[in-house]
Order: C-alpha cells, then sequence, then structure tokens
C-alpha cells in the first residue's frame, strides 16, 4: 500500500488526514492525486467507497488559494446527499488548508444559497440543474475556476443530466483541468471525455479491488409473496446493528417501512419524492442508532457513507451488476465484515448468475428462515443480553429479590420468565406488499424491449413503470426522457 506522504500530500492536509483516522491511500488515490496534482485531467473508473473524493478533493486543497475568496473548482454530483457529503468530506480534509467548500442543490431557498456563495467558498459542490441555474442567474460566478470534477458521471447519464454536464464544462474557462470519475464508461461519458478534457490519464480500479472484500454474499431463493415474512425472520434471526433494505420502487420502500414499523421495527424509508429535510431527518436517525433499518431505493442512497452498517439486504435484486455492487458496498467498509443477502424469485435465477459472472464473485445459498428460527433468534438474543449482564457482576443489590422467587418457583421457571420478558414478542400484524415483475436476464442486458408476462409470482408488471429510484426499467440507452420527473425533484 502507498501512504499520503509518499504521493506528495502537504503537513496540513496529512493532519486532517490523521485526524480523520486515514494513513494509507487507497488505489484509486495513489494513482489519480499525483497526476491532478502534475496538472493533468484525469478519468477514473471507480465505485463509490473506494475513496474517490479525497482523490479529487486533495488535489482542489493542495492547489487553490485559501486567501482568494472566490470559486476556484467545481465539483458536480447527481444527488442532493452526495453533494452534501463531497462537501463535508472536502471541509474536514481542508480543516487546516483553509479551503472551504459549499454544497448547492435544488429543494433548498435560492437566497440563502445566493447569502452563502457571496461568503466567499473556493469549492462548490452541487447538482447539475441548480448549478445551470446559478451560472444562469450569474450568481455562481466561474471565471476563476481552475478545477472542474463530475464525480459518478454513470449515473448523472442515467438520471437524464447529460445536456446539463455539457453545458456546465462549455461554460467552464476552458484552460481549466478536468477530473471525471464514473463506475462505467458508457458512450455517452466517452464522447464528453474526448471532446471536452485534454488528453486525460485514465486510472482504472479493478473490479475485484471495489466490489466484495470483507462481505460475505447470499441469497434465498423465494416467491414474491414470501420476501416480506423472510425478511422479518431474517432480521429477527440475525438482530443486525445497522441494516439498509434495498427496494425497487418509491411504493415498495413506502410499503416494507409500513410493515416493519407494524412488526415493531425501528424503521424508515427514504427515496427521491421526500422533502430534503425528512429525507436528512431519517438519515441523521439512521446515523445516530435511533433506527435499526433503513428502507431505500438506488437514487436516494447512492454515496451513503454510514459506518457501521452490518447488513444489506436486497428486498428486490437489482437491475445490473453496477447497481447491485454499490448496495453492497454500504456494508464491509473500514475493515470490518458484512453481510449482504438477496432475495430472488425462481424466474431471477439466471440475473443473479449474470451478476456473479461480472463481479466475480459467488453468493451461498441460504434456506429461508421459518417462524420457529426467527423465534429462536430473539430468544438468543435476551440470552445474550442476560450473559452480558451477568459477566457486569453488579448484581448483589438484586440478590435479596432473587432468593424470595427461588423459594417460590424452581430456577428453571425464573429464568425462562426473565427471558420471556426480555425477548422481543413477534408481532403476526398482517402486511400487504404490491408485487412487481421478476427482472429476467434480457431486460437486465436491454436488449427486450416488450413488456414481461413473467408474472407468476409478481402480479401485473409494474416493474416496468420505473416509480421509484431504481434505474430505467427498459434497460435502454435512451434515458433522458425516462428520468426528467426525477431529474426535477433531485436538482
Amino acid at each position: 500500500m502507498t501512504t499520503f506522504k509518499e504521493i506528495g500530500v502537504s503537513a496540513p492536509v496529512m493532519k486532517a488526514l490523521e485526524k480523520m483516522g486515514f494513513e494509507e491511500a487507497t488505489p484509486i488515490q495513489a494513482e489519480t492525486i499525483p497526476l491532478a496534482l502534475d496538472g493533468h485531467d484525469v478519468i477514473g473508473q471507480a465505485q463509490t467507497g473506494t475513496g474517490k473524493t479525497a482523490a479529487f478533493g486533495i488535489p482542489m486543497i493542495e492547489k487553490f488559494d485559501s486567501k482568494l475568496r472566490k470559486i476556484q473548482g467545481l465539483v458536480v454530483a447527481p444527488t442532493r446527499e452526495l453533494a452534501i457529503q463531497v462537501a463535508e468530506e472536502i471541509n474536514r480534509l481542508a480543516k487546516f488548508k483553509g479551503v472551504r467548500a459549499l454544497a448547492i442543490y435544488g429543494g433548498s431557498p435560492m437566497d440563502r444559497q445566493i447569502r452563502a456563495l457571496k461568503d466567499g467558498p473556493q469549492i462548490v459542490v452541487a447538482t447539475p440543474g441548480r448549478l445551470l441555474d446559478h451560472m444562469r442567474r450569474r450568481t455562481i460566478h466561474i471565471e476563476n475556476v481552475q478545477v472542474a470534477v463530475l464525480d459518478e458521471a454513470d449515473e448523472m447519464l442515467n438520471m437524464g443530466f447529460i445536456d446539463d454536464i455539457r453545458d456546465i464544462l462549455k461554460g467552464i474557462p476552458e484552460e481549466r483541468q478536468t477530473l471525471l470519475f464514473s463506475a462505467t464508461m458508457p458512450r455517452e461519458i466517452r464522447d464528453i471525455a474526448s471532446k471536452l478534457m485534454k488528453e486525460p490519464k485514465e486510472v482504472k480500479v479493478k473490479s475485484k479491488e471495489m466490489t466484495v472484500e470483507n462481505i460475505d454474499q447470499f441469497f434465498i431463493e423465494i416467491p414474491e409473496k414470501y420476501k416480506f415474512d423472510t425478511l422479518n425472520n431474517h432480521l429477527d434471526i440475525n438482530s443486525p446493528e445497522l441494516a439498509i433494505v434495498f427496494a425497487r420502487t418509491k411504493k415498495r420502500v413506502d410499503e416494507v417501512t409500513e410493515g416493519l414499523q407494524a412488526r415493531g421495527y425501528r424503521a424508515e424509508g427514504i427515496h427521491g419524492d421526500l422533502t430534503q429535510g425528512k429525507r436528512m431527518s431519517v438519515l441523521n436517525k439512521f446515523k445516530g442508532g435511533r433506527l435499526d433499518v433503513l428502507v431505500a431505493t438506488d437514487v436516494a442512497a447512492r454515496g451513503l457513507d454510514i459506518s457501521g452498517v452490518t447488513h444489506v439486504y436486497n428486498f428486490d435484486i437489482p437491475q445490473d451488476p453496477e447497481s447491485y455492487v454499490h448496495r453492497i458496498g454500504r456494508t464491509g467498509r473500514a475493515g470490518r465484515t458484512g453481510e449482504a443477502i438477496s432475495f430472488i424469485t425462481p424466474r431471477e435465477i439466471a440475473h443473479l448468475h449474470l451478476i456473479e459472472k461480472v463481479t466475480n464473485s459467488k453468493m451461498k445459498r441460504l434456506m429461508p428462515p421459518t417462524n420457529q428460527d426467527a423465534q429462536r433468534g430473539q430468544q438468543q438474543v435476551a440470552i445474550d443480553k442476560l450473559q452480558k449482564t451477568i459477566d457486569k457482576q453488579d448484581l448483589k443489590s438484586y440478590h435479596e429479590a432473587a432468593n424470595e422467587l427461588l423459594q417460590d418457583n424452581d430456577s428453571i421457571t425464573v429464568i425462562a420468565a426473565a427471558l420471556k420478558l426480555l425477548t422481543k414478542e413477534r408481532r403476526d400484524t398482517p402486511v400487504r406488499i404490491s408485487s412487481v415483475a421478476p427482472i429476467s436476464v434480457k431486460k437486465a442486458h436491454g436488449s427486450d424491449k416488450r413488456r414481461s408476462n413473467n408474472n407468476r409470482y409478481g402480479g401485473r408488471n409494474q416493474g416496468s413503470r420505473n416509480q421509484g429510484g431504481g434505474r430505467n426499467q427498459s434497460g435502454g440507452r435512451n434515458r433522458k426522457g425516462n428520468f426528467q420527473k426525477r431529474r426535477n425533484r433531485d436538482q
């Protein structure tokens, strides 16, 4: 591994990195930072969770003049959450350099953003629509921009932002440096690179380095109608500290969340239709440990960096292998291990094999847990609580009461009663989850543009309506129109 000192990072940034707990550079950082510091345009192919923000953030912080209170760097990100996260991380990295980043995104009052811009941040991290709006109003001045960064370019393509990206880059001074990061490299992204970048150097993180390290992957083959009870049972058995459940549509997120709440779980959902305030409130609760389960669509959870996630559940298998990688990358971070469990309907087995082939990984089959398994799992949680209390040996004040209980009852009965009190009672509240059509391999490749009739377990083909935060269900390239509503929402 390469240290940050070896790649020429300055003492103030080193101090910030040490404070953040980072010593060694990730592969994308080790290759990108020296190239960017030398002034090269860079194309970085890497997934979320590989350290991209520091890869482009550190060179900007090193280059920019902290005394010049004008915008010297622009970062374009696909979603509000990612823009906020990137700005926060850059500010942590720049803590001892005096360079400041500001997040700009739709859904926040324009006048407040204009006041914040007048305060003179050196870096602006923005969603495409809101950035263009400011550029047209001339409330963002771009004449001093030295570096432009496109983060998660393929996701911006999927969300219909490709023309906005071109307009933004054409509006920034030509002598700028451009850094582009993308998990995949579709033709449209290559086109931007060839026409709007100057002899870019390419950095590519190998798939095996960015996908499944530290993550145990499993799948459960289960008909659609049994998914929810299977999820309940699995949560009861594993009692995850923090779990994320991915669903394909906004409606599914709402229904799964309400179902989990009805069964007694501390669960909340996020998707693009929620207000910005509500989304941030839910995320803060999850980060603070006040929720056990976060239910999310792909886009709503894109770029989330939440430590301590122990389990990721794919309630619905994603459309493509890249999305699968992004999802399971929410766990197994910072050297910790994590588990990813995917629920696969019988007709989706071929799609599962496609994901395994592309990600060069193998998922282990699990049998669906029963209600009895779940009950035993909850009892084990209660036993563990009792054992921890015993281990602390702070029980003297309870000895007299315990002796009185044992005079009238045998010890087995007393312990059983204690376990019953501590065991979470299973609520068998009826829950109905709307069906979606299974994903076929043809649809995943985008070669089948007809409506699927595979509704043995899926009911009506709701999946192809693109109700939620997942990718365009048809899998085709012409996605701009399909994402127009989401684009307006996430600006």
